[in-house]
């Protein structure tokens, strides 16, 4: 899979966790499906800040890469906040929409402005390169396990590239 078909597919499965989440009734079910959301929130910015984003900064994409690092560092301080946060507290959906919002903002500016010139900068080879690399790092986050732990110590300021 190309860097950009697995960030692609990651962005669906986060979009489909909230839809979860939002649905859930009970407290419990709303904790559960918000720690596998936070992982795979947690992995996703790992895996584009380390590979993703220093493999395809260039001129014409920096001004982008600068505004996602931001970007992430907003979700991973609501993450951290919600960490926090028991799923029956009457601030937890509200912070939840909070996150779902920051989070649809980014991938859209990705998927609208990222990605178009990501493939026009690299070839379908050098993206499957690239994805095969993502693929490991995230294998390895997956299975050491709790990414979301990692966040809160993220949250001073954006990863640099």
């Amino acid at each position: 899979m190309d860097a950009i078909e697995l960030l692609e597919s990651q962005h669906r499965e986060v979009e489909e966790l909230f839809s979860e989440i939002e649905h859930a009734g009970e407290a419990a079910t709303k904790e559960a499906l918000f720690e596998e959301l936070a992982d795979k929130l947690a992995i996703h910015a790992a895996i584009e800040e380390h590979q993703f984003y220093p493999a395809v900064k260039a001129q014409r994409t920096e001004d982008i890469l600068l505004e996602a690092l931001e970007e992430h560092l907003g979700i991973k301080r609501v993450l951290a906040d919600l960490l926090k946060t028991d799923a029956d507290d009457e601030t937890f959906d509200a912070k939840i929409k909070v996150l779902k919002e920051t989070v649809s903002h980014h991938v859209e500016e990705e998927e609208s402005d990222l990605f178009p010139k990501v493939r026009k900068l690299f070839d379908k080879e050098r993206r499957e390169a690239l994805g095969q690399e993502m693929s490991a790092e995230q294998a390895e986050l997956e299975e050491a396990g709790n990414a979301r732990e990692q966040v809160p110590g993220e949250t001073d300021q954006p990863a640099s590239i």
